[in-house]
């Protein structure tokens, strides 16, 4: 089954996609003067100020090119536009080793659990049929949702994922979580910054993964990474996009999506039809839910901040430090059902449901051709970018309510809810930094805050009974004492200080900080405190 997945052929493909990127790209630059010198403008501001060699020689080159752009011919810039572009594709294009992928869906798990859980390893080594799978995993990586569908759909078309995204273990995570559920492996945009740690580089530069620099804003780069993604999919390769654009700094679960990549499976469906050979593209949103995160300090202080303003890229996190990583993991081992992913109900390009048979149903259930979505009054299908932005918004709304529906509640965010919720009280304001130097100012009963957690657990059981909410199994069968201990067994050990403080006279709310973080996972369901308007932080109104 494996050998049959789209991305096997591609290092087959690889110089014809880079080359097809490039025609595209070349093909819709109208206005080279205005393209190179945006670029360069960007790129001269990007570079100005670094004592880097490389970077100095880099500026020093963008600066000769914004000299001499207005004497140059039109055909030595579309030759110098050819020149960047090519660079750009070439540098962001991904690569697919079978034996690689082989290995590291068999061998790697087992040596990481070993590694982490040396008795686990010594029972899989008396099963050596354990040893080559993810048996030693599974209990703490739950994956369940609409993952028939998925399968199914992935047989009849392109599927394009679309999870929530907190952590840069998601991309692990997930590709560990598509291998267990037996659905294909997909190509995937990640951040050049995270291909400078060797050994995560060797498996995202040889597992599909393509090299996306956000430190690059101008438009010349982003219609090249636009261009490849749309390849990829009319080519039929199976993509995976964090529509949140980067990891979620308040801990919530995204409502407000940037779907600029994901917007590509679009204009790849319309590309298809126009070249008389419709492949059905399918979004399959989905929810990656962990009991801790491993950058929660560092996200939420940048939330929390001025620089959560204009900081895009973090390169001083967790994931930055192999010890941390470690004990994050060794954490996660330490609980079963630590991680919950959660697949959705699938969505065509344009919002509407998708049955097992690949067909489009419209909100009221009738059934629907999504190419009607792209011909003009003639019934010609046409490209339209500015109608396809409307469809991609459409798309991303639709997004945001599977990602409601299926945020999986686990331990961790249940207490941190019940817990913010007294802060909130004891602070007596809807000030949210007044509610947060509270820190070591409130100390709960256990039994006062087993309480205040089954409150919190009702309602949440209450909104899952009406499919707008999604609780662990794990959580599902625990009492309110059990809740609270999970808790504090999860954030102990891990977080740097103390989240819940055990005294002799009750429970200190400690890191407050990092209980907003956790609560803030529920915020999507009206549960515990909305830090969201216009992306600020700012408190919801409403009871607690």
């Amino acid at each position: 089954m494996a050998d049959e997945y789209p991305i096997f052929r591609f290092n087959a493909e690889r110089e014809a996609i880079v080359e097809e990127t490039v025609r595209r790209v070349l093909a819709s630059t109208r206005d080279t003067l205005f393209a190179l010198n945006d670029a360069a403008y960007h790129e001269a501001r990007r570079l100005d100020g670094s004592r880097k060699p490389k970077d100095l020689a880099e500026l020093e080159e963008w600066r000769r090119l914004a000299r001499r752009l207005g004497r140059m011919s039109e055909l030595e810039r579309r030759d110098k536009l050819r020149e960047i572009v090519e660079g750009y594709g070439w540098d962001v294009a991904g690569n697919f080793d079978p034996r690689v992928y082989r290995f590291s869906t068999s061998l790697v798990p087992s040596l990481v659990t070993g590694l982490l859980a040396p008795r686990k390893l010594a029972t899989l080594v008396r099963d050596p049929r354990k040893l080559f799978g993810f048996d030693a995993l599974a209990e703490k990586f739950l994956i369940d949702g609409e993952v028939d569908l998925a399968r199914k759909l992935a047989a009849r078309g392109t599927v394009v994922f679309v999870p929530t995204h907190s952590s840069n273990m998601d991309s692990i995570v997930f590709g560990h979580a598509l291998d267990r559920a037996d659905l294909p492996p997909a190509t995937y945009g990640a951040g050049k910054n995270l291909f400078t740690n060797p050994v995560l580089a060797f498996f995202m530069r040889n597992l599909g993964a393509y090299r996306v620099d956000r430190r690059l804003r101008h438009k010349l780069y982003k219609d090249v990474l636009k261009a490849y993604s749309c390849v990829l999919i009319e080519r039929g390769y199976h993509s995976l996009f964090f529509p949140g654009g980067t990891r979620s700094r308040s801990g919530g679960i995204e409502r407000h999506l940037k779907l600029g990549l994901a917007g590509t499976g679009i204009e790849a469906y319309a590309r298809t039809l126009l070249a008389g050979h419709e492949r059905r593209v399918y979004f399959v949103p989905a929810t990656i839910n962990y009991l801790i995160t491993l950058e929660a300090e560092t996200l939420i202080r940048d939330y929390l901040s001025e620089a959560g303003k204009a900081r895009y890229i973090i390169e001083d996190d967790e994931s930055s430090r192999p010890g941390r990583m470690a004990r994050f993991v060794s954490k996660l081992l330490g609980h079963s059902g630590a991680v919950h992913i959660r697949f959705g109900a699938a969505l065509d390009p344009y919002g509407n449901g998708v049955d097992e048979h690949g067909v489009s149903h419209d909100h009221r259930g009738r059934p629907v051709d999504p190419a009607s979505y792209l011909r003009d009054l003639d019934g010609e299908v046409a490209l339209n970018p500015a109608r396809e932005m409307q469809y991609t918004r459409q798309l991303g709304e639709e997004l945001a309510v599977a990602y409601r529906r299926n945020a999986v509640a686990m331990a961790t965010h249940i207490v941190a809810a019940a817990a913010f919720g007294a802060l909130r009280r004891a602070a007596g304001t809807d000030d949210l930094f007044a509610v947060l130097r509270m820190r070591d100012q409130v100390t709960l009963s256990r039994d006062e805050l087993a309480r205040e957690v089954l409150g919190v657990k009702d309602r949440l059981l209450e909104l899952e009974k009406r499919g707008e909410a999604a609780v662990s199994s794990e959580a599902r069968r625990m009492s309110g004492g059990d809740l609270v201990e999970q808790a504090i067994q999860a954030f102990r050990g891990y977080h740097t200080s103390p989240v819940i403080q055990p005294r002799e006279d009750g429970l200190a709310l400690s890191d407050t900080n990092l209980l907003f973080y956790y609560q803030n996972r529920l915020a999507v369901h009206g549960v515990g405190w909305d830090p969201t308007a216009q992306g600020e932080p700012r408190p919801r109104t409403a009871a607690a």
